[in-house]
């Protein structure tokens, strides 16, 4: 969708308005001047108490509803070809008269009730409120219908370090709907994974086929809100939508090749490891850890999400007992307390090469363990001798910090509990159904 490339920004709101309802205030207004700073293009700013000619290929508005729809029409009139309508409140009427004027000038427009708008890393567009929101470049892209929701994603892709390409907030979608970002981020060559948060879709048929054809291409991962009948109801108030039956959904998203998640926390995980690792061909996993009592809970989750603890073969196990006596080619594989990145390395390397294994998740623990900062080199020497896929789990808070930019950098995911690596595996299993025609 070329609209929401643009070549030149103009921002229109006010540095005096405060409207109770629908998020119109100066610091709103302000918060996106700064982060627009970082456009690579063209950017003005129209503050209305001392208007100027509103001139740019998107116009971004942050006003109320009556003076967002006057404003609309004269950025359209001065050749915008798309609108972000950060703020809401917005009647059914007058969601009906910002359509005619979509229909009347061309435009593309995403809101109303956007909140926080749109993002693309790769030019520097951002139109979030909250200055210093700002998340790295990298192959992850979201649409989410909720600012709060979109929100929550986005603070935790950034502390987490995961990147991301492009990131759309959809809010009402009088307009730019979920088909069209997925057609164009299907396009994008810096996305290789889409994440999406949906309360509802306008055509159900029209979404499966999209999702469908796009499935095909790059995974997709969905959470859905308002599956319960009291979620549905302020779904259809809180962006307009019919939310629709859980079980229609549930086939949809099947039918479209779309992987389902529960929690706001589970579409970060999957969606990223489903960008940097290939899919699962097979459900035989490996555990290889420094510690047992996390290696217990990941066999734990392991068989919880119908997966398989893979049975390593005899040839593999006297490989490594030759050079490491004391580590027991045991799947869940403990490598003990005391092991360096050279044994991450070799027992790594002989596991993954194990024809019973078809992915390995790996446990480096620092707290109460000999693991330093420059073992990782030895996991990410191994990893690059395999074609399997392979995510890592650092337990605990402050070792995660220091060692997720390592992991991520080699393209692995990296997850605090295992729990979250088990589901993040279940999802590249899922998706290698989705390529075989399975997942239905």
């Amino acid at each position: 969708m070329n609209a929401l490339r643009p070549s030149s920004v103009v921002l229109v709101g006010s540095s005096s308005m405060v409207e109770e309802i629908g998020m119109t205030a100066p610091s709103f207004f302000r918060g996106v001047e700064a982060n627009l700073r970082a456009f690579r293009g063209d950017i003005a700013v129209v503050d209305i108490d001392a208007p100027v000619e509103p001139a740019g290929d998107m116009a971004v508005i942050a006003l109320p509803p009556g003076l967002s729809l006057e404003w609309a029409e004269r950025c359209a009139s001065a050749g915008a070809r798309a609108i972000v309508q950060l703020t809401g409140g917005f009647t059914a009427e007058q969601r009906a008269a910002y359509r005619r004027l979509v229909d009347r000038f061309g435009f593309r427009l995403v809101g109303p009730n956007s909140i926080m708008g749109y993002i693309d890393t790769s030019i520097g567009l951002n139109t979030a409120f909250n200055e210093g929101i700002t998340p790295l470049p990298g192959p992850v892209s979201f649409i989410v219908q909720s600012g709060g929701v979109g929100a929550a994603v986005l603070d935790t892709a950034i502390s987490e370090g995961v990147g991301i390409s492009r990131f759309a907030f959809v809010g009402d979608k009088v307009d730019v709907d979920d088909e069209d970002l997925l057609r164009a981020y299907a396009e994008d060559p810096g996305t290789r994974a889409i994440g999406m948060y949906v309360e509802g879709v306008r055509d159900g048929r029209s979404f499966v086929e999209t999702a469908s054809e796009v499935s095909d291409l790059k995974p997709v991962v969905a959470l859905k809100g308002g599956m319960s009948r009291e979620g549905a109801r302020r779904a259809s108030s809180h962006t307009a939508s019919v939310a629709g039956s859980d079980d229609i959904f549930e086939i949809a998203f099947r039918e479209a090749g779309i992987l389902r998640v529960p929690s706001i926390q589970s579409l970060i995980h999957t969606t990223f490891a489903l960008a940097l690792q290939p899919p699962l061909y097979g459900k035989r996993l490996a555990v290889v850890s420094n510690v047992g009592g996390p290696a217990i809970l990941a066999a734990d989750a392991v068989v919880r999400a119908g997966l398989r603890m893979a049975s390593i073969g005899s040839d593999t196990a006297e490989t490594v007992h030759g050079t490491y006596p004391g580590v027991e080619l045991i799947n869940p594989v403990d490598m003990i307390a005391d092991a360096d990145g050279e044994r991450y390395r070799d027992v790594l390397e002989a596991v993954l090469s194990d024809g019973n294994v078809d992915g390995a998740i790996v446990i480096n623990q620092m707290k109460s363990c000999f693991f330093r900062e420059d073992d990782v080199t030895g996991i990410i020497e191994s990893l690059s001798k395999t074609d399997k896929p392979v995510v890592d789990v650092v337990p605990g808070g402050r070792d995660f910090q220091l060692l997720r930019r390592r992991f991520i950098e080699a393209g692995v995911p990296v997850y605090t509990d295992p729990s979250h690596a088990v589901e993040a595996m279940d999802a590249l299993h899922r998706y290698s159904l989705v390529r075989r025609g399975e997942y239905v």
